[in-house]
């Protein structure tokens, strides 16, 4: 693996390993993948340097915390304040991404709600934004697959 981020497949079988348990320590990886020690914590170290691995974390169920109501919001900002806008949103505690993207509008927003009324103060939080031209918001009504962990 260069520092570029480029993966051959042994980096690939330890990043499942982590994908499946992020806790699992780089004795138990070996393990499982039938290699020394050494090479994986020789090889995770490469990848969190050169930030294929940003960190770990544990994958939680939100539904079960009570985050029942997703949106995915479209937004059309003015005066080429996407960027300043985009940052600024991608700090709200209930936001999950936000995508620049091509198309009718600027951005795309993926937030999680406890209540309707926590959408609609989310909804009327955008539309305040100094910069904010419209926004058209879908609610999620089920969700088939959501996982952002490729491979």
């Amino acid at each position: 693996m260069d520092l570029q981020g480029s993966t051959d497949d042994l980096d690939i079988r330890i990043l499942r390993e982590y994908l499946s348990d992020a806790r699992s320590s780089s004795r138990r990886v070996a393990e499982r993948l039938n290699l020394a020690v050494g090479t994986v914590l020789s090889r995770t170290k490469k990848m969190e340097k050169s930030g294929v691995i940003k960190g770990y974390s544990a994958v939680l169920d939100q539904e079960k915390l009570g985050y029942t109501l997703t949106a995915v919001t479209e937004m059309t900002v003015s005066k080429g304040k996407l960027l300043e806008t985009e940052k600024e949103i991608a700090q709200w505690p209930m936001v999950c991404a936000v995508y620049d993207a091509t198309g009718l509008t600027d951005m795309f927003i993926i937030a999680k709600f406890r209540s309707r009324e926590e959408l609609s103060v989310f909804t009327k939080r955008l539309l305040s934004l100094p910069h904010a031209e419209r926004t058209n918001t879908h609610v999620v009504l089920t969700t088939v697959k959501e996982d952002f962990r490729l491979l």
